[in-house]
Order: structure tokens, then C-alpha cells, then sequence
């Protein structure tokens, strides 16, 4: 999949854009590798390559479902070209602060990104989400409007395993260390922030790394915080799904997983500002903006733990975020 060769633009960050593409689908690869290698059983992602026609640009699908030990994973490149029209980049002003455009106004843009979704089987191995991605706009002469990169990492469990929350957060703490001591804190509250379910007053999970908006630091070094905490997450995710894949569950145990899916199909179609702008842009793929759903969910009306149990434990928590480390 060629990303410059249907792009009529030069820009100062054409080898930013060029390497960043270069990298996504690199880190698209290896992290289906560390999958396929907890599923075993010679099991394999389906890959699904797409174009986006006239608008321009495409992706990649890697998916895996009903597996051994994934009942959904999904794992996506993309790069996406052309022009947001006017209701999908008022919706970006608001998140922006740099897209300072007048109401009305249709935009040039560039993006590419990789974004996944992992929906264990096991009600005691957590749900994860990660994306990064870099966007850029311009203007109708082609000259640079603005760049920036975003993402993030986060854990979803439906049982609290403190452990397995520390390595997560500790191995994205090292990661952003390396660039500058204050990201860690920054980017932990905004996830924590990010990932609220306003109506319910929970967040999704017990949280992570998010990131937006982001050009503090040149384009140079902001790829290469974007690659060290993809390490990261290869460092702590597979590992923490192999200590929990196996661990022995009640029927009781697979109904609150349910339950806490159906929190996260919530946050996903109701809250999450990439899914909505995913199906504002023309020509999108909705199969690939909506992989992130869980294959069951389910909805219990009035559903409340029993107090002191470890389903109790984990919502508290959910409700009063914590530093892991």
C-alpha cells in the first residue's frame, strides 16, 4: 500500500508522514505475532485490505474471532486522505485548539494510524485498547495548516488484578520517562479524564495513557515516542493476558463481563470522539471503525454488585481513579 503515491502535496513532514506509516504498519505485524503466539493452535488473523476509492487512501483489517483465547481481536492500519467537510471539522475545532477556521469551512487533511481492540474470552484476562496516529491539514494551496500526533493505551478488566495495573502503567510510565518526566502524569489524568463515562460516573477502565493535539515536541521526536510506547504496550499486554487467560471462572464471572462490554459498547457509541468522526469522514470503513465492540455484551437493568465482592472492588476503583505507580 503506496502512502504518497496519490498525495499531489509537499510538505516539510513528508518523511514524518512517510516513516510514521512505515512504522504502524511494522507495529501492526508484530503485535499480531505476539497474539497469534498466546493463541496458538496455528490459529491466524484474517487480513482484510481496503480502499477508500475517490476520497482517497485505505487500510489494512487484521482480525481474529471466536479464537482459543481471544473471542475478538482486532488490529487496523489505515492512511486517509482528502477533504472533511464542514460538520466533521467543527467537531475537530472543538477538540483542536490549532484548527482555528471559521464555521462553514471544508478542510484538506492527511491521517494514518493503527488502532486495536482485544476482547479476551476469560473474564479474569482484561480488555485493551490502543491507537496512535498522526494527522496533518493543509490548505488549498497546499501549504501546511497544522500537524500534530495522538493516542494512547488503556486496560479494561472486569476483575481488579492491582499487579496487572502496574505493569501496564509502569511500562508506559518508562516509555514517556525517556522524552520527559512530566508526560506520564499529564497523559495518565488525561485518560483517566478521556475515558469517563459521564452518565455513569465510572470510567471504561482502570485507565492508561491518552494523548492528543500533541506537536510540543518536533515531528522527529514525537515519532519516536509514539514507537517507544508502542514497546511498551508489547512489553506489558501479552504478558499480562498470558497470567489470566486460563485462570478458572464462574458462570457469575462471565455475566459481569458482560455487563462491563455493555459499559464499553456505551463509551464506544455514545462518548468516544474517534468513532464519530471516523463515521462523519466520507468514505470511511464502517466495519473497521466499529471492530472495537465486543462479539456478546449484555445490559442488566439496575445492576449493583454485591457489596464487598471483587465486582464491588473493581467499580469502586472505576469511580475513584488511583496512581498505579
Amino acid at each position: 500500500m503506496a502512502i504518497d503515491s496519490d498525495i499531489n502535496l509537499s510538505s516539510p513532514n513528508d518523511s514524518i508522514r512517510q516513516r510514521m506509516f512505515e512504522l504502524i504498519q511494522r507495529k501492526q505485524l508484530e503485535i499480531v505475532a505476539a497474539l497469534e503466539a498466546i493463541e496458538g493452535n496455528d490459529t491466524k488473523f484474517r487480513s482484510d485490505s481496503w480502499e477508500r476509492g475517490a476520497e482517497g487512501g485505505g487500510g489494512r483489517s487484521m482480525l481474529i474471532q471466536d479464537g482459543r483465547v481471544f473471542e475478538k481481536a482486532g488490529v487496523n492500519i489505515s492512511k486517509v486522505h482528502g477533504v472533511l467537510p464542514p460538520q466533521a471539522v467543527s467537531q475537530m475545532r472543538n477538540d483542536h485548539s490549532k484548527l482555528d477556521l471559521p464555521a462553514g469551512t471544508s478542510l484538506k487533511f492527511f491521517a494514518c494510524g493503527l488502532s486495536l481492540v482485544i476482547h479476551p474470552h476469560n473474564p479474569h484476562a482484561p480488555t485493551t485498547h490502543l491507537n496512535y496516529r498522526y494527522f496533518e491539514t493543509w490548505d488549498e494551496t497546499g501549504k501546511p495548516h497544522t500537524w500534530w500526533f495522538g493516542g494512547g493505551a488503556d486496560l479494561t478488566p472486569s476483575y481488579l488484578y492491582p499487579e496487572d495495573a502496574k505493569q501496564f502503567h509502569q511500562a508506559h510510565k518508562d516509555a514517556l520517562d525517556k522524552h520527559d518526566v512530566s508526560l506520564y502524569p499529564r497523559f495518565k489524568k488525561w485518560c483517566d479524564e478521556y475515558f469517563l463515562i459521564k452518565h455513569r460516573n465510572e470510567t471504561r477502565g482502570i485507565g492508561g495513557i491518552f494523548f492528543d493535539d500533541f506537536d510540543e515536541f518536533d515531528a522527529e521526536r514525537s515519532l519516536k515516542l509514539v514507537e517507544d510506547c508502542f514497546n511498551a504496550f508489547l512489553e506489558s499486554y501479552p504478558a499480562i493476558t498470558r497470567k489470566r487467560m486460563d485462570t478458572p471462572s464462574t458462570d457469575a464471572e462471565k455475566n459481569w463481563q458482560q455487563i462491563r462490554r455493555g459499559r464499553y459498547v456505551e463509551f464506544n457509541l455514545v462518548l468516544d470522539r474517534g468513532t464519530q468522526f471516523g463515521l462523519r469522514t466520507p468514505g470511511s470503513r464502517v466495519e473497521s471503525i466499529l471492530m472495537s465492540l465486543p462479539r456478546t455484551a449484555g445490559w442488566v437493568y439496575d445492576h449493583h454488585p454485591e457489596p464487598g465482592s471483587r465486582e464491588e472492588e473493581l467499580l469502586q476503583v472505576l469511580q475513584n481513579p488511583i496512581e498505579w505507580v
